[in-house]
């Protein structure tokens, strides 16, 4: 007899319910954001989740990761030596982003933004 290989669907990702918490203030630039972050699964060390983000802007260093935008829109500033910006990446639905690890970034969410990533 063989074995059925073992098939697991871990959430709906466009609807999952999240729990929100407001950025730690040092990060926030702008409003009053908050994210909340949905880990689904560990493959072989890369982490699977769901994360949000509400409106406003605020700071980040990134981790290697790349994600699909499910919904809302931002736009991701990439900062150089000095915090200048180095270049702009606009997204939204179905876009596809590679971020680096050690990049300093700032998200200006204009409409809240879900996205699913894959990090290492």
């Amino acid at each position: 007899m063989g074995t059925e290989p073992s098939v697991t669907a871990l959430c709906h990702v466009p609807t999952a319910e999240l729990v929100h918490e407001a950025l730690p203030a040092e990060q926030v630039l702008s409003g009053s954001p908050t994210a909340a972050v949905l880990e689904l699964e560990d493959l072989g060390g890369s982490g699977v989740g769901v994360w949000e983000m509400t409106p406003g802007v605020a700071t980040d260093v990134e981790a290697e990761e790349v994600f699909v935008v499910l919904s809302g829109s931002a736009r991701i500033d990439f900062q150089g030596k000095d915090d200048e910006i180095t270049h702009t990446l606009d997204v939204g639905p179905g876009d596809l982003v590679r971020l680096r690890e050690g990049q300093h970034t700032v998200w200006t969410v204009h409409e809240t933004l879900r996205k699913v990533y894959v990090s290492i």
